[in-house]
């Protein structure tokens, strides 16, 4: 009986992490906007009210998302806070490649998100924002750690070659494309090194 297998699949713990790894699945493949709340319910597999019980809204499912991203280290910047790698490597780790999978490239999650939900008031583009903002703040200390001239420019510099890097990989579906802007990012920071001429 198909109805009886459907329930069995959607009955249990773990509701909310199905929906959340049905949404990053869905959102990375055809984007935010062109996927429906029923679609994540489906490949859930969880009911719609289950879906609805645990994400009011689309928006909330969305946010929830990226905030899953931030706080598992899915994130470009998730390197940046890594203890166990010096302060100059954490930054250009910013430029390494993706780890080659037979998808497409994938660009930043909250770039996506922002480009998706254009209004800056609206609450995705602000958790979108807030990211960002922690990304700069991150590579800020970094630089600092380092001893680097006007540290603050320097960081926007960086975070904006990483950012544009990651953009530019996934519309030309070159993984290696960071390479590039790992070039600019050390010269940067050779130049903004205590001694640089």
């Amino acid at each position: 009986m198909s109805t009886g297998t459907t329930t069995s699949r959607r009955q249990g713990r773990g509701g909310r992490e199905r929906i959340l790894a049905a949404a990053a699945r869905l959102f990375a493949t055809q984007g935010i906007n062109a996927t429906g709340m029923e679609q994540v319910a489906e490949q859930a597999p969880v009911s719609k009210r289950t879906l609805y019980a645990h994400f009011r809204t689309k928006s909330d499912l969305v946010i929830a998302h990226l905030q899953d991203l931030a706080s598992t280290g899915h994130t470009l910047e998730s390197v940046l806070t890594r203890e166990d790698i010096p302060a100059r490597e954490r930054i250009l780790a910013l430029f390494v490649p993706p780890a080659a999978d037979a998808g497409p490239v994938r660009g930043c999650p909250f770039i996506d998100a922002a480009a998706e939900f254009p209004d800056p008031q609206s609450a995705v583009h602000a958790c979108a924002r807030e990211q960002k903002l922690l990304m700069v703040r991150l590579v800020t200390a970094l630089v600092t750690e380092l001893g680097c001239r006007e540290p603050a420019a320097l960081a926007e510099q960086l975070v904006t070659l990483a950012d544009g890097a990651a953009s530019r990989a996934m519309v030309l579906d070159d993984a290696d494309y960071g390479r590039h802007a790992r070039a600019a990012a050390e010269v940067l920071l050779e130049n903004a090194l205590p001694g640089a001429s």
